[in-house]
């Protein structure tokens, strides 16, 4: 899954919890189905069941309530897809079937399908407005869809029907936090506190909304929060060894992301800040078999190259320093270390010209803060965990 795999994991235990209607629905209600199939659905003999009501739906192909229950039981057994075609072939027949919307709406969601449940929910909220679970269901189908925006006044609706759910409130955090609303974050994170003192998924989004409003040290201080709650909370000592990283606080951000290396060996982002805290405190020895598995891997950046050839120039390995930081600045030719450390290394094997010449690169650029902020940082690193997980 992409960046919010686990919150989206917690807030469809509420939705399967809560939420689903199969067993509940009004489709029961209905008279006339044939005894012996709605008997079977009623036992929970979903298999039975199924091939009954498909018998039906073969011997009456105008029978709307035949494919709402096919659908039913299909969807009880996870095939939303059968599901699916049955809810819509039941609509065509009569659109003001009890319940049809709903449940077409939670077979799409269900199967992930987001966009196509919207139409259906936002139907199924006409038929009953102000049903909460209607609008749980919205607010987590656009926030599925990413479009967090129009998620969020769903979701704090939700919130306020249950003023006990962290998991929702989470889903509303994540929401304003991924549309830029940081103070909507802070506002959301005082909820969850009331909730749940110790939630280090929590504190780890006020961190980032603090990073993003530029204070630094609250940043760091809710992270370090989060480490003490939970140790294991993936990317919770990535997040902080980022923050003192930026902060040139080196010796301990190496400590955060050596914890992040043991909660999860194949962490390449922590492995490579890893690697620059070594060379930036001068433990060349230590940081050169780190930075080289990273390029063995296929995880190197701009920074692993241009460290790299840090390394290779102190070991006097001149012509392979060069190859490492002309290849950083290939992937990043705005860098000014890169550019300035191989006119250093020119200059000292005595190629005057070639010194000059990246001399002059360097002092025509800006020197720049090439720090991302951790929000983007923790994007990047997600994405590229995701890519790895999924080869």
């Amino acid at each position: 899954m992409n960046r919010f795999g686990k919150l989206w994991s917690g807030a469809l235990v509420v939705l399967s919890a809560a939420l689903f209607i199969g067993p509940a629905s009004s489709l029961y209600a209905q008279q006339g189905e044939p005894e012996q199939a709605l008997e079977l659905e009623r036992a929970g003999k979903n298999t039975e069941a199924e091939a009954a009501w498909r018998v039906v739906a073969q011997r009456e192909p105008r029978n709307a309530e035949a494919f709402a229950h096919l659908g039913l039981v299909q969807a009880r057994q996870d095939h939303y897809a059968d599901a699916v075609t049955s809810y819509r072939r039941a609509l065509a027949l009569n659109p003001a079937l009890p319940g049809l919307e709903l449940n077409l709406g939670l077979a799409l969601f269900k199967a992930q399908d987001f966009k196509g449940a919207i139409q259906p929910f936002t139907a199924a909220l006409k038929e009953h407005p102000g049903d909460e679970r209607i609008i749980i269901l919205l607010g987590m189908a656009h926030y599925g869809m990413g479009d967090y925006l129009v998620a969020i006044p769903y979701l704090r609706r939700a919130a306020d029907y249950d003023r006990t759910s962290l998991p929702l409130r989470l889903a509303l955090a994540h929401s304003c936090m991924w549309s830029k609303q940081y103070q909507c974050v802070l506002d959301v994170y005082k909820q969850i506190l009331a909730l749940n003192a110790d939630s280090a998924e929590a504190d780890m989004l006020a961190g980032e909304a603090l990073d993003q409003k530029g204070d630094s040290t609250g940043a760091i201080e809710q992270f370090r929060a989060a480490v003490k709650s939970n140790p294991k909370e993936p990317n919770a000592h990535f997040g902080l060894g980022y923050l003192l990283w930026t902060q040139s606080h080196y010796p301990e951000a190496a400590e955060q992301f050596l914890a992040e290396l043991e909660n999860d060996p194949n962490h390449a982002q922590a492995r490579v800040y890893l690697g620059d805290c070594y060379v930036q405190t001068n433990q060349y020895d230590k940081a050169k078999p780190v930075l080289e598995k990273i390029v063995a891997d296929g995880h190197a950046q701009a920074m692993v190259y241009r460290d790299l050839g840090a390394i290779y120039a102190n070991e006097g390995r001149n012509e392979d320093a060069v190859r490492e930081l002309k290849q950083a600045i290939a992937l990043d030719a705005g860098d000014v270390t890169s550019h300035w450390r191989l006119a250093r290394l020119y200059q000292a094997m005595g190629q005057k010209d070639e010194a000059k010449v990246e001399f002059q690169k360097a002092s025509t650029l800006v020197k720049r803060d090439n720090n991302q902020t951790l929000y983007d940082k923790l994007a990047s690193s997600q994405a590229q965990q995701a890519s790895v997980s999924s080869k």
